[in-house]
């Protein structure tokens, strides 16, 4: 049902680290997420390995990096309470969990972050100067879909706590995640929801490494699609992307800067480039 891409990144020490995916079960679309990183830019790679150890074929993926001074970690969309939750008649929920490894690619832990997640919802990972901050979208019983963020205090993930209550109940999974990007203390969030029978794209700021977060700055000027992106400027302004849903017309990529307070610049789309068909985001 859900897969995710082939990312790399480099780490700050030198070795560059990715992660895919591989098949193990087509009809149950089971996969598991595996690991690799080279120290020759690419030349050579380590034997593959995985960070999850339950053996489950159902799906593992969604992955996101982050790096600490002493240490590598991820986390990811996990399915295994799918298969071994055997007293609920639809098997468990998708949950969040997380792995960390040192510098020498030793595995030092893996833990469970939330244990009933929305099931293809990509998540993101910041690190504050109070340690990782984790945003993704949240299930709750009642299938109400909001984002969500934790943090990584003194080895242990906190409860999962919303950015806002936007109360999108949805049984099904929008394919839609949010985007942090942090600055110290200082972090932005950009995230899709819908009200009513609109979509829309908001921006929340948080000063204490997400422990608590502003009044949400609406992106778009219509309707979005979402599939948003932010990136939190040195003057304590981020800059936001998103897809706005222009009636009529095909989607558009537009970016615009929002400042803490709420005011925002104008929206600015590259039409010579980012203009998109309704299948590219559907």
């Amino acid at each position: 049902m859900c897969s995710s891409d082939l990312t790399v990144q480099r780490l700050s020490n030198g070795p560059i680290a990715a992660n895919w995916l591989v098949e193990t079960d087509a009809d149950l679309e089971a996969y598991d997420l595996m690991l690799s990183y080279s120290a020759d830019d690419g030349v050579t790679w380590a034997k593959p390995f995985s960070p999850h150890h339950d053996g489950t074929k159902t799906q593992h993926g969604f992955a996101s990096f982050y790096e600490t001074p002493d240490a590598f970690g991820l986390v990811w969309l996990d399915g295994r309470a799918q298969e071994l939750d055997t007293t609920s008649p639809d098997g468990g929920a998708m949950s969040l969990r997380a792995a960390t490894y040192n510098r020498a690619w030793k595995q030092t832990g893996e833990a469970a972050v939330d244990v009933r997640v929305c099931e293809c919802c990509s998540t993101t990972v910041a690190v504050t100067s109070d340690g990782p901050l984790v945003a993704f979208r949240d299930r709750s019983d009642k299938e109400v879909r909001d984002i969500a963020v934790s943090r990584l205090e003194a080895g242990n993930w906190t409860p999962a706590q919303l950015v806002h209550a936007d109360g999108w109940t949805i049984p099904a999974c929008p394919v839609n995640g949010p985007m942090l990007s942090a600055s110290g203390r200082n972090v932005a969030a950009a995230w899709f929801t819908m009200q009513g029978e609109q979509g829309h794209t908001f921006v929340a700021f948080s000063k204490d490494a997400g422990r608590t977060w502003g009044t949400p700055v609406r992106l778009d000027d219509t309707a979005a699609l979402g599939y948003v992106d932010i990136e939190l400027l040195e003057d304590g302004s981020a800059v936001a992307s998103w897809v706005e849903a222009r009636p009529q017309q095909a989607p558009e990529i537009r970016l615009r800067r929002i400042e803490p307070s709420g005011t925002k610049g104008p929206a600015v789309a590259d039409r010579k480039s980012t203009r998109l068909n309704s299948s590219h985001v559907a």
